[in-house]
C-alpha cells in the first residue's frame, strides 16, 4: 500500500506554503517588527520613563485587570450558555444562539453607548445597582461589563461545538457505574471542556485587553481610576507624540502575549499528558 507524507495531502505544498508565509508576513511580522524599531529608535531611557510612569503604569493595571476579570466571568457563563443551547430545546433556542454572535456584529461605539445609557446612574439597571452603592459606569465595574459583552462568544462558541460531538455512550457508562450528574460533569465531560475552555478565555482576555470603542465611553476616563491604556495610547497620538503611543502599545502587547503563551502552554501541556 503506498504511503503519503502529510506535506503531500495538499496539491502544491510549496506554492501553497509559501502564500501562506509571505501573506502572514505581510499581514502580522513585518507591521510588527517595523512598530517594534519604531519604538527602539526613541532609546532606552526614554522608553523606561514612558512605561513606567505611574499614569501609564496604572493604565496598564485597570487593563489587565479588568480583562482577566470579564474572561474569567465569560468563562463561567459562556460555558452555561452553550450547556443550555446543546442540551436543551426551548422555544426561542434559534433566537438565543444567533444573538451570541451579535457583539461580533455590532459596532463597538455603539455597544458602548447602549451599555453607558443601560448601567447609568439614571439607566434601566444602574438606578437599581447605584441604590446599592455600587457604580456600574465610570467605574472598573463598567470597564469589566462591557468587556464582557464583547468577549462571551468567544467562550461560547468555543465550547459549544466540543460539548455537542461529546459521546453520550461516555456518559451513560458513568451512570451504570453508579456516578451521579455532577460526579459525571466532574470526572466525565468537563475534562474534554477545559481545552476550548481556555482557547474562549485566551480570546476573550486578548479581546478586552485591546478593546476601546465600547468601554471608552462607560470607563469615564479618569486618570489613575479608570483611565485604560488603548485610550492613553489614542491621547499619546491625539498629541503627536508617536514614540510614547507605540512604547505604551508595545509593552502591552507584550504584557499580552506572556499571559496567552503561559495559558496556551497550560493547554498543550494538557494535551500532552491526556496523550500519554
Amino acid at each position: 500500500m503506498k504511503s503519503f507524507s502529510n506535506k503531500k495531502v495538499i496539491p502544491g505544498y510549496r506554492f501553497t506554503c509559501g502564500i501562506t508565509f509571505f501573506y502572514l508576513s505581510l499581514i502580522l511580522l513585518i507591521p510588527l517588527a517595523a512598530f517594534v524599531l519604531y519604538t527602539a529608535g526613541m532609546g532606552w531611557e526614554k522608553f523606561l520613563a514612558v512605561v513606567l510612569d505611574y499614569r501609564v503604569f496604572h493604565a496598564y493595571y485597570i487593563s489587565l485587570l479588568t480583562a482577566l476579570a470579564a474572561a474569567v466571568i465569560n468563562g463561567v457563563f459562556g460555558l452555561l450558555l452553550a450547556w443550555v443551547l446543546v442540551r436543551y430545546d426551548f422555544f426561542g433556542k434559534r433566537l438565543l444562539d444567533g444573538l451570541i454572535d451579535l457583539p461580533f456584529a455590532l459596532p463597538t461605539a455603539v455597544a458602548g453607548i447602549a451599555l453607558t445609557t443601560l448601567y447609568a446612574e439614571n439607566g434601566w439597571l444602574g438606578q437599581y445597582l447605584y441604590a446599592l452603592g455600587i457604580p456600574s459606569a465610570f467605574s472598573p465595574l463598567g470597564i469589566t461589563l462591557a468587556m464582557v459583552f464583547v468577549g462571551l462568544p468567544f467562550v461560547a462558541r468555543s465550547v459549544q461545538p466540543v460539548l455537542r460531538d461529546l459521546d453520550p455512550q461516555v456518559e451513560e457508562a458513568a451512570a451504570l457505574l453508579g456516578a451521579g450528574d455532577w460526579l459525571t460533569f466532574r470526572r466525565v465531560i468537563f475534562p474534554e471542556l477545559v481545552s476550548p475552555l481556555l482557547t474562549g478565555f485566551s480570546l476573550s482576555f486578548a479581546r478586552g485587553v485591546g478593546e476601546y470603542g465600547s468601554v471608552v465611553f462607560i470607563a469615564g476616563n479618569l486618570p489613575y481610576e479608570t483611565e485604560i491604556a488603548p485610550l492613553l495610547i489614542m491621547a499619546k497620538l491625539e498629541q503627536f507624540d508617536y514614540q510614547a503611543a507605540a512604547a505604551i502599545a508595545l509593552v502591552l502587547l507584550l504584557l499580552s502575549f506572556a499571559i496567552l503563551l503561559v495559558i496556551n502552554g497550560y493547554q498543550r501541556y494538557r494535551v500532552q499528558k491526556q496523550g500519554v
